[in-house]
């Protein structure tokens, strides 16, 4: 026999994802204007609504979407070559997608720990860090795919 009152769970259960298409707006802290439901950088519309944005509220909240461990020996040398590139990985997904944000990078005791408001950016600093120095890289998704973690060592 066969259990019709089973729990029914959400494919995904994001916060910060807006569930429907919200009025043009302007965000607070970072300047980023949604017009028909996309956030972008440009001129707010007027009458636009004052609101903050996915990833300005992940940083308040400081709740990213993105973690970033980078261990290894190779870290201790490299250090100031390998946030050049997580700045410049930063910058150019910036400019593609106004959401994606650097939220931290702290120094930890067996390395680096990059914090991101977006899981491709995460997913993106990973990847490079793979092709400009090789190494190790693994990712995974959390529960709800609404956190991914990368771990780069080398």
């Amino acid at each position: 026999m066969r259990r019709k009152d089973r729990l029914i769970r959400e494919h995904e259960h994001d916060p910060y994802k807006a569930r429907s298409k919200e009025q043009d707006s302007l965000c607070e802290d970072c300047g980023a204007v949604l017009v028909a439901g996309r956030w972008q950088v440009g001129q707010a519309p007027e009458g636009a609504r004052r609101a903050l944005c996915p990833a300005c509220r992940r940083i308040r909240d400081r709740y990213p979407a993105g973690i970033v461990h980078i261990g290894g020996d190779f870290h201790r040398d490299h250090r100031d070559e390998i946030r050049n590139l997580i700045d410049s990985e930063t910058e150019a997904a910036h400019a593609e997608h106004v959401l994606q944000r650097l939220m931290s990078v702290e120094e930890t005791a067996d390395g680096l720990e990059v914090t991101t408001t977006d899981p491709h950016l995460a997913r993106r600093i990973g990847r490079a860090l793979e092709r400009a120095y090789e190494g190790d890289l693994r990712i995974q998704y959390g529960e709800e795919r609404t956190l991914l973690r990368v771990w780069w060592e080398r």
